[in-house]
């Protein structure tokens, strides 16, 4: 064999093995890059979002967050609102009767379940607050409950524990784990009774 065809069957081996080789790192260095691209990124988001829900044209919920990012995947469709979440729910007036804010929330589509976490708070219909790092609200079962560390303050006493479990309205609740009540007096309230 000469030594010019050697040389041209050395190139050519060089050249396969390198195109092969390219070719490889080429579809491993893109297939992971497109494919957490599509899974990361949220199908809709928005800015400064606000909505109103109603019911035979009065309004009976408003809500309102700086970001909202919804994500449709199969395996976990859900609803972010990374920067926090307000809440306002109206009875046939034009002024709030509860709301609910949260530092962050997360809608589970399937499971149809909130998830509202850091600086919880709810004001229930009766003027009740309810504070908490983490509380779970699951639309189906109609269930608000928290594992956490919860506080409500009341008209005349605060009541402080550990887990807690609701209706939504926050009309029948308890606290599973109570570790301390105040109660609160009219000289603590600063009522003198003149």
């Amino acid at each position: 064999m000469s030594a010019r065809l050697k040389y041209y069957l050395f190139i050519s081996a060089v050249l396969l093995t390198g195109t092969a080789f390219l070719s490889s790192c080429e579809k491993a260095a893109k297939e992971p890059f497109s494919e957490l691209q599509i899974k990361d990124m949220p199908e809709l988001s928005a800015r400064n979002f606000e909505t109103m829900y109603t019911d035979s044209g009065k309004v009976t919920m408003i809500m309102r967050s700086p970001l909202i990012m919804q994500f449709a995947g199969e395996e976990d469709p859900h609803t972010e609102f990374p920067e926090g979440l307000v809440l306002l729910f109206y009875d046939k007036t034009s002024v709030p009767q509860a709301s609910l804010a949260s530092q962050y929330a997360r809608y589970n589509k399937k499971e149809e379940l909130w998830e509202l976490r850091d600086s919880v708070v709810v004001v229930s219909e009766k003027g009740e607050i309810l504070e908490t790092e983490l509380l779970y609200w699951d639309e189906a079962k109609e269930l608000v409950w928290s594992d956490r560390f919860v506080r409500i303050t009341g008209k005349d006493e605060i009541i402080m524990g550990t887990g807690f479990e609701s209706d939504p309205r926050l009309t029948r609740w308890k606290i599973k784990n109570v570790s301390a009540t105040i109660y609160i007096t009219d000289e603590q309230k600063g009522n003198t009774g003149n």
